[in-house]
């Protein structure tokens, strides 16, 4: 998710708004986190369809008394609120997010895809940097573009850093996009930051349910309004391209295959 520095805190803000619009407190305070994984899961979807009666204003509070109890005493008009809330909150999100001029980037890997034996950077990383690259070429005043990675296990960052830093420094391509994407990128926790927060949120519905053509993977399709608020915030470059030159590169790639050319070409002999 790419966000403008001037809009980070107002977002933020309005994000811890949201939380407590939905759940009566913020949801997050404390080692609660606003993972998709734990709260888009089915189960969410099914608690919400319950069969009792829960008015909209009763949400915030019995979904308060539910996360303040720790569930333990919960009824079924608490576990519904609480679904309610999460399904509410993930929308109200994405609506934040679309109103601050935030612009959502992934690349799609499909889980069979061959893996590169190369050590350069990985095709996905590859295409969420040429991407990003693109936006921020397209602004006004040359801005400069900071990455942000929710931090991996020590061992893989470092990993991944190394790569980063070689792609910049020591390819042509890399080289050039340096010039508007500081090379070195962050690690932060993702419970103590809200950016990767909603990073992990687009990523969990995007897997789930966004496809583009040649994707056959099932998909989740209580998650579609979501991605259909996402597939606005898509970014769309404009570049000259075999001999195209309003050729459309979007910001949502779908990768089939993470092996260099070469490993391609030597993998069909």
């Amino acid at each position: 998710m790419a966000i403008e520095d001037r809009v980070l805190w107002p977002l933020i803000k309005e994000l811890h708004d949201a939380e407590v619009a939905h759940f009566g407190r913020r949801y997050s305070a404390g080692s609660r986190e606003l993972k998709g994984k734990k709260i888009l899961k089915a189960k969410t979807f099914r608690l919400a369809t319950l069969n009792c009666e829960v008015l909209p204003h009763e949400i915030p509070t019995l979904a308060k008394q539910c996360l303040d109890d720790g569930g333990e005493n919960a009824t079924v008009r608490h576990l519904k609120a609480l679904s309610l809330a999460k399904i509410g909150y993930v929308a109200e999100v994405f609506t934040i997010c679309e109103r601050h001029g935030c612009k959502v980037f992934v690349s799609m890997v499909d889980q069979d895809a061959p893996n590169t034996a190369s050590d350069g950077l990985r095709k996905d990383y590859g295409y969420l940097f040429e991407r990003f690259f693109y936006f921020i070429e397209d602004q006004n005043g040359q801005p400069q573009g900071i990455v942000v990675f929710d931090e991996l296990e020590k061992s893989k960052s470092h990993i991944l850093i190394d790569q980063t830093h070689r792609y910049f420094k020591e390819t042509a391509i890399g080289r050039h996009r340096a010039s508007q994407i500081v090379p070195e990128p962050f690690f932060v926790h993702s419970d103590l930051t809200t950016g990767v927060q909603i990073a992990d949120l687009v990523a969990y519905c995007m897997s789930w349910c966004f496809r583009l053509a040649g994707m056959d993977a099932p998909q989740r399709i209580e998650l579609l309004p979501y991605t259909t608020q996402l597939a606005r915030m898509r970014y769309r470059a404009i570049r000259n391209r075999q001999g195209n030159p309003y050729f459309e590169i979007w910001s949502v790639s779908h990768i089939s295959d993470l092996r260099t050319q070469m490993e391609r070409l030597e993998g069909e002999e």
